[in-house]
């Protein structure tokens, strides 16, 4: 793993916050409240959390152009914020959130690689600081938060099963892979792809394993910046 930095309560307004950096991949996280939810659930009694994903211009070494300024979003960032979102939702008791919505936004300030995986482990970060404000005030009788939920990315580079690509490795993999998992070590989601070689099951499990090592490791600075 690249060294590991969540620093909590970055913004003033936000419910949540923090500023996740996973090496030279810094990304701001935030977490709005709002009681509502969107009309496909209103009246069940169910909660929401979704999420929003994007990135500076000057993210990379090169400037983007605003998504904003082109009308629309991409079809990267609406993958990744949809991934953000469920990914999320996994660690949550949508029936002890209640019929409200909590935003998770996701601004990648810096960009070096595993960007979907460090604002699923910081959004997850904020999310846990605003339901805490929640139980605080008394508006949520037990915890809605059933487990943590973080990412990281696994490949083959060079031949070698690698943790934690930064943007050199992922480019040149052979096989690039992002793994979900849960504090309890429950897979929420993987996307796995071979970039040029195929990969075997033997290879894939030992990504499998270097993940459960990695989000081990991303749950101890969770519960490190929440406690």
């Amino acid at each position: 793993m690249r060294k590991i930095s969540i620093e909590t309560g970055v913004t003033r307004h936000a419910e949540g916050s923090c500023l996740i950096k996973v090496g030279d991949t810094h990304v701001l996280c935030t977490a709005t409240l709002e009681e509502r939810v969107p009309p496909f659930i209103k009246g069940t009694g169910l909660g929401w959390v979704t999420a929003e994903y994007g990135m500076l211009p000057r993210a990379t070494n090169t400037r983007m152009r605003r998504e904003a300024a082109a009308g629309k979003q991409g079809g990267r960032t609406v993958e990744i914020q949809r991934l953000i979102g469920r990914a999320l939702r996994a660690g949550v008791d949508r029936v002890a959130l209640g019929e409200r919505q909590i935003t998770i936004d996701c601004d990648v300030l810096q960009a070096d690689g595993g960007t979907r995986c460090a604002s699923i482990t910081g959004g997850w970060v904020a999310l846990r600081l605003a339901v805490d404000k929640l139980m605080k005030a008394g508006s949520v009788i037990s915890d809605p938060l059933t487990d943590h939920v973080a990412a990281v990315s696994c490949g083959i580079y060079a031949g070698q099963p690698v943790l934690d690509l930064d943007y050199p490795e992922d480019s040149e993999a052979g096989v690039d892979g992002n793994f979900i998992l849960t504090g309890a070590g429950h897979l929420v989601e993987v996307q796995m792809s071979a970039e040029g070689s195929v990969f075997s099951r033997t290879q894939m499990n030992t990504l499998l394993d270097l993940a459960e090592k990695g989000v081990g490791e991303l749950v101890a600075a969770q519960k490190a910046a929440t406690r």
